[in-house]
């Protein structure tokens, strides 16, 4: 079934992404080779040219993603399909192999793989996670848990716990507190581990305390948030301060995960004017991550997607910020994705590699030994 969705300059859409901050007039110039001490990755779930190109044309013909000097392409396929879902696509980036569809954080067969989060953490950088969906969804869950099904949320939480990111931040609180497969309260666990645990029901995000000597983690929504259309804002906010935080934790850098995920549930429901707008939410985190690093020399920014979701189009009679959209599908895609970089070592990502290609150009930026080790966890 195919739908047409008119989209107008759009009102609703919040005042950072009403009035865009002015383009890099001045980039920094960055020595080929050099190592970044800090990796920001941008994950924009379902996000292909299609869902770029409509944002930025209801934009004023503007996106921070289009001030990239950087831009490559990587194949999605997963091991066992031609089109990828989210579990085995963040899993290729975050471990640098191919599984199959639904494994979080495990090969493909089925064993734990070490992933570049965890070798973050082992070398002493701090690490965080950041989504507009739960925190044990599928792409955040593939850096730090070990589970064969990314439907299994519970165990994915008791990775999180046995050994967190330092920030976390998203929805799912649910899975940490009044489990169903058990009495366990993670919110205490996670106290005990010397974090700061709140949520959306004690507490706005704008009012938590980001202190350096403390980890952090903010639960955002019960189950999945809402919508950006539903005043779920909160995403630029959180890669602004979660940033600081990040840079403060640790002398020897940090490593985050930072995903727009549902620009991927409105390509599957054909709804192309919220897709614009989560997307234009998504853009909003890039620009704070490029605000960040566009003064220093030590900050790599990778923006991606792990796959494109519904075919989405821009049809002919569609003018500047009023689009026609069509979409071919309700499900994924196996068109390639863009990459963008920028900062030390992004010259890495030019050109077309598999999905795995990240992971290797992250591990190489920060200057990773070839020996990876092994997965601290056990699959489930």
């Amino acid at each position: 079934m195919r739908r047409i969705w008119p989209l107008v300059a759009f009102l609703t859409v919040a005042a950072s992404c009403k009035t865009p901050a002015p383009p890099f007039t001045s980039a920094p110039v960055f020595e080929p080779g050099k190592q970044a001490k800090n990796i920001i990755l941008l994950i924009g779930d379902g996000m292909g040219l299609g869902q770029m190109s409509a944002a930025m044309y209801t934009n004023n013909n503007r996106l921070a993603m289009a001030e990239f000097p950087v831009v490559g392409f990587h194949k999605t396929y997963s091991a066992d399909q031609l089109i990828t879902d989210s579990a085995a696509g963040a899993t290729a980036f975050a471990c640098g192999s191919k599984t199959y569809n639904g494994a979080i954080g495990v090969s493909n067969d089925t064993l734990p793989c070490f992933t570049i989060m965890e070798e973050a953490q082992q070398k002493g950088l701090a690490t965080g996670l950041i989504a507009t969906a739960a925190i044990v969804h599928a792409t955040p869950a593939a850096f730090l848990a070990h589970v064969n099904n990314r439907i299994s949320y519970e165990d994915i939480a008791l990775d999180f716990v046995k050994n967190p990111a330092d920030l976390l931040i998203g929805g799912g609180s649910q899975y940490f507190r009044n489990r169903e497969s058990d009495q366990r309260d993670l919110y205490s666990e996670l106290r005990k581990k010397n974090y700061y645990v709140s949520d959306h029901s004690m507490e706005d995000l704008l009012r938590a305390p980001f202190r350096a000597d403390q980890g952090f983690a903010y639960f955002t929504a019960e189950g999945q948030p809402g919508t950006y259309s539903q005043n779920r804002t909160y995403l630029p906010f959180a890669t602004r301060y979660g940033l600081k935080y990040l840079a403060q934790r640790s002398n020897k850098g940090f490593f985050v995960m930072i995903e727009g995920s549902q620009i991927d549930w409105k390509c599957h429901s054909n709804d192309g004017k919220e897709a614009v707008l989560e997307t234009l939410d998504f853009d909003s985190a890039v620009r704070e991550a490029l605000e960040f690093a566009k003064d220093r020399d030590d900050t790599l920014v990778i923006v991606t997607a792990d796959h494109e979701t519904g075919g989405m189009a821009i049809q002919p009679g569609s003018k500047m910020g009023r689009l026609k959209l069509e979409f071919t599908t309700n499900s994924h895609t196996a068109a390639m994705v863009p990459v963008f970089a920028f900062g030390p070592s992004a010259e890495l990502f030019y050109g077309i590699y598999e999905n795995t290609g990240i992971y290797t150009r992250m591990r190489q930026a920060l200057g990773f030994s070839s020996d990876a080790g092994t997965a601290g966890g056990n699959a489930h």
